[in-house]
């Protein structure tokens, strides 16, 4: 029998919205399934003015469980604070302010279970992946915490002049956490942006931005792309051969880089995370074709 359980993916703070110079999503259409930015006790009403959160604010949204780990029908749902499913993709915001984004962990650091946002099922829900009806793990673990940037979206429609030519791979921005604490499945963090890969799998374009939790020891000694390499040494290279090597023992090519096979800097990451926020604000408006994909 399918067991539920609940627990919090955020801390209850206060919110505080404000105009935001560029939007994080278009308001100038109704959005799907969520009338209001910032799910807690102090929720600002969408309008048809451009909203930002500052980085005071966290979510109120609660995870429920269903199933049991590592099955087939293992799901992590997320719930505001009136017990109303909400879409980790489309119903948590991106912007925080000065900075900083929300990010949620799908797959924990030291971990192989290969969990992501089912974007095809309503209310996109965390699930482990699945291949020819198997479940599938990497062949060893994640050595960080990785997941998704919300309110993003890689369009397969839109080919990349800067990475020869790749098409988007349908799916949101991944991240790729390097702080020391393991976070756990469906936990929404604050992180800011330090670096961007540009991968390449199977002639898709894949983003992964690097980041950092601001609760993280370190968190204020790493700016930019430099601080990374100063600071954590050795990890934006063990990051790109992770990911460049990962499908070989499956019996899979490499997967490529672009951009000269290096990280581009933080003021790179910010523009792709633009770039694709804009991007899921016209899927989110019907401008471009859903296909498959759940807007609810």
């Amino acid at each position: 029998m399918a067991t539920a359980r609940m627990m919090s993916a955020a801390s209850n703070t206060s919110a505080s919205c404000l105009p935001h110079k560029r939007p994080f999503f278009s308001l100038s259409q109704k959005v799907p399934n969520f009338n209001s930015l910032c799910f807690n006790n102090t929720t600002k009403r969408v309008s048809k003015r451009l909203f930002s959160c500052k980085s005071i604010y966290n979510p109120d949204v609660r995870i429920k469980e269903e199933g049991q780990p590592e099955t087939l029908d293992y799901r992590v749902y997320f719930l505001d604070s009136s017990d109303k499913k909400v879409s980790p993709w489309h119903g948590i915001p991106l912007h925080l302010g000065d900075g900083a984004f929300n990010y949620v962990v799908e797959i924990p650091k030291e971990s192989s279970a290969k969990m992501e946002v089912a974007t095809d099922e309503q209310f996109t829900p965390i699930k482990q992946d699945t291949k020819k009806g198997k479940l599938r793990y990497y062949p060893y673990n994640i050595n960080w915490n990785y997941g998704l940037l919300p309110q993003t979206w890689e369009d397969p429609s839109l080919a990349n002049a800067e990475v020869e030519g790749a098409f988007g791979d349908n799916d949101p921005v991944d991240v790729v956490e390097i702080g020391e604490r393991r976070g756990k499945i469906g936990e929404i963090l604050k992180i800011k942006p330090l670096a961007a890969l540009a991968m390449i799998d199977e002639g898709e374009l894949d983003w992964k931005i690097v980041a950092i939790s601001l609760d993280d020891p370190r968190a204020s000694l790493v700016n930019d792309i430099d601080d990374v390499e100063k600071h954590f040494p050795g990890t934006l290279t063990a990051i790109r051969d992770w990911f460049r090597d990962y499908k070989i023992p499956d019996g899979k090519p490499a997967n490529k880089f672009g951009l000269g096979n290096k990280a581009a800097n933080k003021d790179y990451a910010l523009k792709v995370i633009m770039e694709t926020n804009e991007s899921w604000a016209k899927l989110v408006k019907r401008s471009v074709p859903a296909g498959e994909l759940s807007l609810v």
